[in-house]
């Protein structure tokens, strides 16, 4: 295998940049040929000026930038066949011979359809700010998120305090509460609300019930906008009509959570998975991730990593109680 490929697919995450670096420097270390692809498989699929040579001055003055030098996007048309011929065409024209994909589970789905129609092999790295990919214990961009997230709600706990006030903060996490749960204990909130946790509802309406005898001067709910009941807003609103004279203030972070530039951690992290994903496609590994176990890089197939469901630590659940006490 002497040229590959290189591209980010799906939402951005703080450490892409760092991650595509050390694609890049360890295939040329390997002697090795690197072309980013830009725009993900939508640039795969219109080839042209999307492929493009890298080289170590390339991927240089990168590893602090947040989002991808590479672009993302996600393709419709990739998940059609005649997508997918037109995106081998072009790999096959540019003598591509194995393919680093760093994103998430729609990214790696695509990679396993797309090998197993036209055998092209390719290993995965995990970028994304959800950290919900089964097969590693921290995915890039996830610690990232969860410091911007803490650092909006100590900001927010200082206006909840002067004034006395209720706040709900909903963060990023459709269908996984991993930067809620994270961000309910680093930032000091009282009560987390989480998609994979059905009947937390109950308990907000006895807690704010019974308030006024825990005499707290202000509260901090986090909410993941995956949450059952829906988001922050709509949660607000079903307590206002619960609980009467109540009132509250609702801030949804949204996309500043996958902004900035990546923390030490997300930079390290990156940069050895970025490593380990070209160490094992010239292994002759193929259709795997590049995960971090116990702090060890291991590899799960995309079909475990994408089936397989990443549990919330249970743990961290029922600390979440004990420190609202």
């Amino acid at each position: 295998m002497k040229k590959i490929a290189v591209f980010t697919s799906g939402g951005d995450a703080p450490g892409m940049n760092a991650c595509i670096r050390a694609v890049v420097r360890t295939a040329i270390y390997n002697n090795v040929e690197v072309v980013g692809i830009m725009q993900g498989y939508k640039g795969m699929i219109e080839g042209g000026d999307n492929f493009v040579p890298l080289n170590s001055r390339s991927v240089g003055n990168i590893i602090q930038r947040g989002g991808t030098i590479l672009k993302t996007s996600r393709s419709k048309e990739f998940m059609t066949i005649e997508g997918r011929k037109k995106a081998n065409d072009n790999l096959v024209a540019n003598d591509i011979k194995g393919i680093i994909c760093i994103g998430g589970n729609g990214t790696f789905t695509g990679a396993e359809i797309f090998y197993n129609e036209y055998g092209i092999p390719s290993i995965g790295a995990p970028g994304t700010i959800d950290n919900d990919l089964y097969g590693t214990d921290l995915t890039i961009g996830f610690d990232t998120a969860i410091n911007t997230a803490v650092d909006a709600i100590d900001k927010i706990r200082d206006t909840a305090d002067s004034h006395g006030r209720i706040f709900f903060v909903e963060v990023m996490g459709r269908d996984a509460g991993f930067i809620a749960l994270a961000a309910t204990i680093a930032g000091g909130a009282e009560i987390v609300m989480l998609p994979e946790v059905k009947e937390d509802y109950p308990q907000i309406i006895d807690f704010f019930k019974f308030r006024t005898i825990s005499k707290k001067s202000f509260s901090i709910v986090i909410v993941s906008e995956g949450n059952f009941e829906g988001g922050a807003i709509a949660i607000a609103e079903l307590l206002k009509k619960e609980i009467p004279g109540f009132e509250s203030r609702v801030v949804i972070l949204g996309h500043i959570q996958r902004g900035g530039s990546p923390t030490t951690f997300d930079r390290v992290l990156a940069s050895k998975l970025g490593y380990g994903a070209v160490e094992a496609l010239l292994r002759g590994e193929k259709n795997k991730m590049v995960g971090l176990l116990n702090n060890k890089i291991e590899l799960t197939t995309f079909k475990d990593s994408i089936s397989n469901k990443k549990e919330l630590n249970t743990d961290m659940l029922k600390l979440v109680d004990i420190l609202n006490v």
